[in-house]
């Protein structure tokens, strides 16, 4: 709990309101769906859905941009929230991303974290970076994994079956850099976000565009933040 209330403490005022932003979007969606039920795109229990997994996922980037541990907690809830949203939409790359994905290595990284916390900042772990040669297994293995699935996915929907084979690739590999603590999942956090934020511009969704359009500010100061703290606290990489 300590370390929890130290990650929050640690959140920058422009942090906070972004998370106030999020959760007067959301909730005004989530009021107006059960008050104008006919005004409202989704259904009134999905905005409810919707509006924990707004706040529980900008919470849970906020955590990891710094390194946190406390993020794989919010991260767990988020992701079980979302695969509902996603089913609801079709949107079966992404679901399966989230459900095959990102949960069991939400659990499972929580504990690879913990055992690696920074020796100062306990409720942080430690940054690492990849070589060369790591970089580029990173991105041929998001070419491996783009390339078979969009001709999967075009099967069921060809308008967005790019968009969501890139999704999943570049998740994928920027989830298993997180797993293993690699700075350099933010290149490709920051790459998703861009592809999110666009694909919500598109099918218009102003919980989700909001929260992609956080996700993508937060993976550049996710970056610079993980590149600080691998050069200035960790000496495991020197």
């Amino acid at each position: 709990m300590d370390n929890l209330i130290k990650s929050f403490k640690s959140l920058k005022w422009y942090e906070w309101i972004m998370i106030v932003i999020m959760i007067v979007i959301a909730g005004n969606s989530m009021v107006s769906a059960f008050i104008s039920p006919s005004s409202s795109t989704l259904p009134a229990w999905l905005t409810v859905i919707n509006f924990i997994s707004a706040i529980c996922g900008v919470i849970c980037i906020f955590f990891c941009a710094k390194a946190s541990i406390s993020n794989y907690a919010f991260g767990i809830i988020n992701t079980i929230v979302y695969v509902i949203y996603l089913a609801y939409r079709g949107t079966y790359g992404t679901l399966g991303l989230e459900l095959l994905v990102y949960l069991p290595v939400n659990i499972v990284g929580w504990y690879i974290w913990v055992k690696h916390r920074d020796k100062i900042e306990k409720e942080k772990t430690k940054s690492k970076k990849l070589d060369a040669k790591g970089n580029i297994i990173s991105a041929l293995s998001i070419i491996i994994i783009v390339a078979p699935l969009y001709f999967l996915l075009n099967k069921f929907d060809g308008t967005t079956a790019i968009l969501d084979a890139f999704t999943v690739g570049l998740g994928i590999v920027a989830t298993v850099l997180q797993f293993f603590r690699y700075r350099e999942q933010y290149v490709w956090w920051l790459i998703q976000d861009i592809i999110a934020v666009g694909m919500y511009i598109v099918d218009f969704d102003p919980v989700y565009l909001t929260k992609k359009s956080i996700y993508l500010i937060m993976a550049v100061i996710g970056l610079i933040n993980w590149i600080k703290l691998q050069k200035e606290r960790n000496v495991e990489n020197e």
